[in-house]
Order: C-alpha cells, then sequence, then structure tokens
C-alpha cells in the first residue's frame, strides 16, 4: 500500500501539469503550432470518492471496489497508462472494462479524431449528432486537422462541428472552398482556441480574424498564409485581444502594412517566431521595432520584401543589450541590403545560428568578414547569386565558422578551387553543399569534398568518424568529370543527393537511367540538361561507376595514365584490393550499349558498323579520357565474337589492344611488337554501404524559387527551417 501511495504521489505530481497525450508523429506539424503543454487540456474528469457515492454505490460497494487493485487505480495513471496504447482498437477494448476505465480512455480516443478520409467524417459527425450518446463528444474533441481532404472541404462539412467549443488546434490548409460562414460559427464562443492554420483559404475575409479576436484570446499561433483578402484592421485587432501570441505567418498577405506589423510588435512580448514572406509594403520601421520590442523572438524570415533596407538593423540602439535569443535571420531577395545592415546584424545578434542573404546581390566580401565573427554559433549560411564573393571572403569564413553544416554558394562566380578546397578541409560536420553554376571550380575541388578532414578512402577519418556529406550540387559546373564525381561517391557514404544538371559528362545514357524524372514544367531544353540522382538513385550511379572502373586499363598510349597533381594513388583509385577478376559473363556492360558515341568518319573508326557485333557493342563502350587516355572494358573485349583485337582513337595516335590468354597486350600501329600488361586488380565492392540506412530524400530539384540558379535549377537550402539543436 505505501509503495502504491507514493507511485500515486510521483504521477499525480508529474501529470498535475497537463493530462494531454503527448503529440503523435501524425499531429499538426506546422512550426507555428504549440508544443505539448501548451494546451493544458483535461482529457478525463478523476472519479473522488464523492463522485463514487454520487453514481449510487453504497459503502459496502465501495469498499468491496477498494479491495480490487485495478480499482485503487487513480485518474492520473489511468490515463497515463492509456496513453502509451497506440491501437485504437486496443483503447476501444479499454473502453468496455468499466464505467472508470471508460472515463479516463474516451478522451485519448476523440482528443484527435482522424479526419483524413469522408468515412471517418461521416462517423465523427454521426456520433455527435447521436441524441442517446453516453458521452459528450462534441466537448472532448481537442485537434481537428482536415487539411488532408482539402479542397473537398466546404461550408456543409464544417456546419456539423461547430458544436465543438473546446477545439485547441485547428488546421484547415488549403480548404479553399470554407468561408467565413462556417469558420465563423466555428470559432463563435471557442475560448479554448491556441493554434489556428487557414493556409491557403482565400475566400476568408476579415470577418473570420475578428470572429478569432473576439473569442480566442488565448490564441498563440495563427497561420494566415496566402488569405490575400484580409488586411490591416484585422490583424491589428488579433495583436491588440490575443496577447499571448508566440508564431505568426502572414505570408503572402500582400494586402499588409507597417500598421499590422508595428501593431503586433507592440502587444506581442512573448514572440519566438514571425514570417513575413512576400509583402512588398511592409518597410524597415516594422523590422526595427520587431527587434527592439520583441526581445524572445527567434525567427524572422523577412524574405522577398523589397522596401526593407540597411536602416531596418542601422536604425537599431547601439547602447541596447544583444539580442541573443535571435537563431534564424531570412533576408532572402532583400534586394536593398547591404554590407552595414549584415554588420550591424552580426553586431547586435551574436548567436545567429542561420542566415540567409541569397540574392542580396549588394554584398561584397566585407559583408561575408563580418559575417566571420558569428564563429562557431553559425551552421547554416546561403549566399546563393551573392555575385561580388571572391576567394578570399570565403576563406575567411572556413577560418573562423568551423562548425558550419549547410553551405550555399550558387552562382558565386568568381570563386574557383582555392576557396572550396578550404571549406571542405576546415568544415568537418558540412552536410550539404550548394555550388550550382560556379563554372571556376574543377574535380580538384570535388576531391577535396570527398577526402576532407583527414578522412581515409573509405569515407572514414584516422578516429573512426565518417564522411557526412548528405547533399551536392554541382549542377552547371561545367568542368567537372566523371572521374571526380566517382571519387565523391566513394567517399561519401551518406550521399542521397547529387544534383549535376548541364555538366556534360553526366549526360550520357548509361548514367541518366539513373537520374529522377523531370518535373513536369520543366521545358524540352531544361528536360534534355536536367540530372538529378536521389536516394536509390545516387547508390545504383555509384554501383554502375564502380562496375565501369573495376576493368578499365589504368594506362594510355602515351604512358601510365596521368593522375591530378597533388591528388594520391588511394584517392585516385579510393578502393583498389586484390581480387581475383568476375566471370566477365557475370558482368555485362549492358548500360553502355546505346551510349552512341560518335567515331569520325576517317580511317577505321569509319568500318564500326561492320564490325561483328560484340566489337561493336565495346567500341561504343569506349569512355573519352583525359590526356588521351582510352578506356574500355575486360568484359565486352572477352565477349567479342572475333575477340582478336579493337581499335579506338586516342589523341597520341591509334591504339590497338588484344586479348590473347585473359592477359591483355597493348601497342601503338606503326609495326612496334605489343608488349604483355597483366590486368589491374579490380576495385572491391563499396564497404561504407554495407549496413547504411537508405535515407529518405527531398524532391527539391526541380521548380523552386530559382535559389541557386535562373533556369529552374535550385540550391538546396530554398528558405526551409531547420531544426535548431544545441550543441
Amino acid at each position: 500500500m505505501a509503495r502504491v501511495g507514493r507511485l500515486h504521489r510521483r504521477l499525480s505530481a508529474s501529470s498535475s501539469s497537463s493530462t494531454s497525450p503527448e503529440r503523435g508523429p501524425d499531429d499538426d506539424n506546422d512550426s507555428f503550432t504549440m508544443q505539448a503543454n501548451d494546451s493544458q487540456s483535461s482529457l478525463a474528469v478523476s472519479l473522488s470518492n464523492t463522485d463514487m457515492m454520487s453514481e449510487g454505490f453504497d459503502e459496502e460497494e465501495y469498499q468491496r471496489r477498494c479491495q480490487i487493485p485495478v480499482y485503487r487505480l487513480p485518474a492520473e495513471l489511468l490515463i497515463s497508462i492509456f496513453s502509451r496504447i497506440s491501437s485504437t482498437k486496443d483503447l476501444q477494448a479499454c473502453m468496455l472494462v468499466s464505467k472508470d476505465w471508460a472515463k479516463n480512455s474516451v478522451g485519448l480516443l476523440w482528443h484527435r479524431p482522424s479526419m483524413n478520409r469522408w468515412a471517418s467524417v461521416h462517423n465523427v459527425v454521426k456520433s455527435i449528432r447521436k441524441a442517446d450518446k453516453m458521452f459528450a463528444y462534441q466537448d472532448l474533441v481537442k485537434r481537428l486537422n482536415m487539411s488532408t481532404l482539402g479542397s473537398q472541404v466546404s461550408d456543409g462539412t464544417l456546419m456539423p462541428l461547430t458544436v465543438c467549443k473546446r477545439i485547441e488546434r485547428l488546421t484547415l490548409t488549403s480548404c479553399s472552398k470554407v468561408t467565413d460562414l462556417s469558420l465563423t460559427s466555428l470559432m463563435d464562443g471557442n475560448r479554448n482556441l491556441v493554434a489556428l492554420d487557414i493556409t491557403g483559404m482565400e475566400s476568408i475575409t476579415d470577418a473570420t480574424l475578428m470572429t478569432v479576436a473576439d473569442n480566442c484570446i488565448r490564441l498563440q499561433g495563427l497561420n494566415i498564409t496566402g488569405c490575400r483578402k484580409l488586411t490591416d484592421d484585422s490583424v491589428m485587432a488579433v495583436a491588440r485581444n490575443c496577447r499571448h501570441l508566440k508564431r505568426l505567418k502572414f505570408n503572402s498577405c500582400t494586402n499588409l502594412t507597417d500598421k499590422s506589423i508595428l501593431t503586433v510588435a507592440a502587444n506581442s512580448s512573448h514572440l519566438l517566431e514571425i514570417d513575413l514572406y512576400d509583402l512588398p509594403a511592409v518597410e524597415s520601421p516594422s523590422v526595427t521595432h520587431l527587434l527592439s520590442s520583441c526581445r524572445q523572438l527567434r525567427e524572422l524570415r523577412l524574405m522577398r520584401c523589397p522596401r526593407i533596407t540597411d536602416s531596418a538593423f542601422t536604425s537599431l540602439s547601439s547602447k541596447a543589450a544583444p539580442f541573443d535569443s535571435l537563431r534564424i535571420l531570412d533576408l532572402t531577395d532583400c534586394t536593398e541590403i547591404g554590407d552595414k545592415a549584415v554588420e550591424k546584424i552580426v553586431a547586435t545578434c551574436p548567436r545567429l545560428r542561420n542566415l540567409l542573404l541569397a540574392k542580396c546581390r549588394h554584398l561584397t566580401d566585407r559583408a561575408v568578414f563580418a559575417i566571420t565573427k558569428l564563429g562557431k554559433n553559425l551552421h547554416y549560411l546561403h549566399l546563393g547569386h551573392c555575385t561580388r564573393l571572391t576567394d578570399e571572403a570565403i576563406k575567411g569564413l572556413a577560418r573562423h565558422c568551423t562548425r558550419i553544416r549547410y553551405i550555399d554558394l550558387a552562382c558565386c562566380s568568381n570563386l574557383t578551387d582555392a576557396s572550396i578546397t578550404m571549406l571542405a578541409s576546415s568544415l568537418p560536420k558540412l552536410k550539404r553543399v550548394g555550388l550550382v553554376k560556379c563554372a571556376g571550380i574543377t574535380d580538384r575541388s570535388i576531391y577535396a569534398l570527398a577526402t576532407y578532414g583527414g578522412r581515409m578512402p573509405n569515407g572514414t577519418s584516422k578516429n573512426g568518424s565518417v564522411n557526412v556529406l548528405e547533399r551536392v550540387h554541382l549542377s552547371y559546373c561545367t568542368s567537372l568529370t566523371i572521374e571526380g564525381i566517382h571519387v565523391l561517391l566513394n567517399n561519401c557514404p551518406r550521399l542521397t543527393h547529387l544534383s549535376l544538371t548541364g555538366v556534360q559528362a553526366f549526360l550520357r545514357e548509361d548514367l541518366t537511367v539513373f537520374c529522377r524524372e523531370a518535373p513536369p514544367e520543366f521545358t524540352d531544353h531544361q528536360r534534355d540538361v536536367f540530372c538529378v540522382f536521389s536516394g536509390p538513385g545516387v547508390i545504383r550511379l555509384r554501383e554502375h561507376l564502380n562496375k565501369i572502373d573495376s576493368y578499365l586499363l589504368p594506362e594510355a598510349d602515351d604512358g601510365p595514365r596521368q593522375r591530378r597533381p597533388g591528388v594520391p594513388a588511394h584517392r585516385f583509385f579510393p578502393q583498389i584490393a586484390n581480387a581475383q577478376h568476375p566471370n566477365p559473363e557475370e558482368v555485362m556492360d549492358e548500360d553502355l550499349e546505346d551510349e552512341g558515341l560518335a567515331f569520325d568518319n576517317e580511317g577505321d573508326g569509319a568500318n564500326a558498323a561492320a564490325m561483328p557485333r560484340g566489337m561493336n557493342a565495346a567500341a561504343m563502350a569506349f569512355v573519352p579520357g583525359q590526356g588521351g587516355a582510352t578506356r574500355f572494358s575486360f568484359a565486352d573485349m572477352a565477349n567479342f565474337v572475333n575477340p582478336r583485337f579493337v581499335q579506338a582513337r586516342a589523341a597520341g595516335g591509334m591504339v590497338v589492344t588484344s586479348i590473347e590468354g585473359g592477359r591483355m597486350v597493348r601497342g601503338v600501329l606503326g609495326g612496334e611488337e605489343l608488349g604483355r600488361i597483366p590486368p589491374p586488380p579490380p576495385l572491391s565492392p563499396l564497404g561504407p554501404l554495407e549496413g547504411r540506412a537508405r535515407e529518405d530524400w527531398d524532391e527539391d530539384e526541380g521548380g523552386g524559387v530559382g535559389v541557386g540558379g535562373e533556369q529552374q535549377v535550385t540550391g538546396m537550402m530554398g528558405a526551409a527551417a531547420l531544426e535548431d539543436v544545441e550543441d
């Protein structure tokens, strides 16, 4: 009994703040919604002694029930137990055990009813309308999410649910047919609402927000993205009456002006996040007042606010305490922002973690040198389309901001290998890098990314850490070759996304078969050059290149195959190991059969069509190497109909290679004797992939907002929010 009492006291203390279950993985997961303890909802009412006596139990019955352990469990403990049951059917079974269990489990079944199918919606409405129901189900509904049904939802769908007056979180994303008629009825009399998301509901007017302002005084999160009919009047009313606002999203509400933002700043001292994307009428004073008044602000997004200038930040008082709370600042496409603003931002917000300055074309090296003062606090930096930046600024960034995980330098055309190699060697935690249209980089940068931080050829360092690169964007880096990308693939076991759109070396049929499909809105030209590998496509590309390179002859007609200066042998062929050749019949180079490599119309190459089938297939499979090297597969030659010799044109002359007794012999035409050369051992299977979890990948390379390229080639970042995890 003493142990039960202690357990009861501990559970009562831990659950006193809220009896709501923790948020499930399918719960409303938008960034503006509250945490689990924000709602303070109650799912059940404890059955006290008085409750039991009032329900007709006499003293003898009460004492009998107290002797049965299951009846001695308090309501808080029952709810804690039931909240750990994930199966709806199991919860329904618990309700049938007793009236006590039913009262303490029904709230878990009804606080977030499933509304993702019409059958579920009909069942919920039917239960709520039932006259002789055991529980008041309409009072148990705390979270309502109909975004899955989207445009199918109408006023007729919502009207039966207007009796639910205890809703805490309401999500109606993309329910474009819903109007003020049903939404005002649902909000009227609801004093418990803490989060409202009506994204994309273009029919909603000020009437709905006025009703929210009059009734929902506990409101903390409001997302009105895309509600273009809303004006300053309703937003100002919400700001004045709802004094607990924490998360606001006003994206693309083009009628809003400084009046709304200034009112929010004056009345929302608890504000944590505000998103003002694409508000053309918002000007610098709004930003200054937000930062000055909302000292707890953690995220400020001002993407595509063209009227914001340096004065938004330079007007901040130098005597005020630093804004230590601000972690994320997005100024993407704020075209009037310059170096002075960045210097002031860094000085007043020293703990910034994510800084997005894409398309701020006035920025120079001076701004980047200021950013270096953020040091190890900086994790995410977007400088795409800042075309004035040079290598010196990026080198300084690499020296001082060594904890950067994500960096985008798309269209920074002045950058060369000098800065990228330093970035690679200085950022051991780098996960994503965007170098779209950085035409000045070569394979040297790719080798550095593949082997940075002392990593060994298999992707690990001497201390056992693994190369953590996950996403690499190299579209329109036209100087890159297959060799460099091959090394990158073999040294980055976690790589799940690789974009090579417009890189001529990869526009081959045997490689593009592993690409994602181009987005349907692309033009014919964009489809022709589209080359993006994601998820399984990266793995297949790696395996395909390894299969080809396992049989390549590592010498050219003019001597040993040349490595690039400064690239060790173990990096040039990163996984050479002693192994016997596989059976040629088991390793068919089928992917190269239809490559269609054009031969010269002069000399022996003109007779390619007349060659035996096997020889012709092998001839078409030749890959032009660097410095005159010509490479081809043992497997193809071993399967010739007449495997005496094949010919290929190289820069230094016509090379003749033949197979005799399973050994390669080669020489240059002109009567010279062919010398015997043993074939090289094949590359071993890729070790780091064993046991690797195949991570999901984002399909963000198509469409986009133009970040990272003008021709629908995006950078990796966009304006996506990142998790804010302390080290």
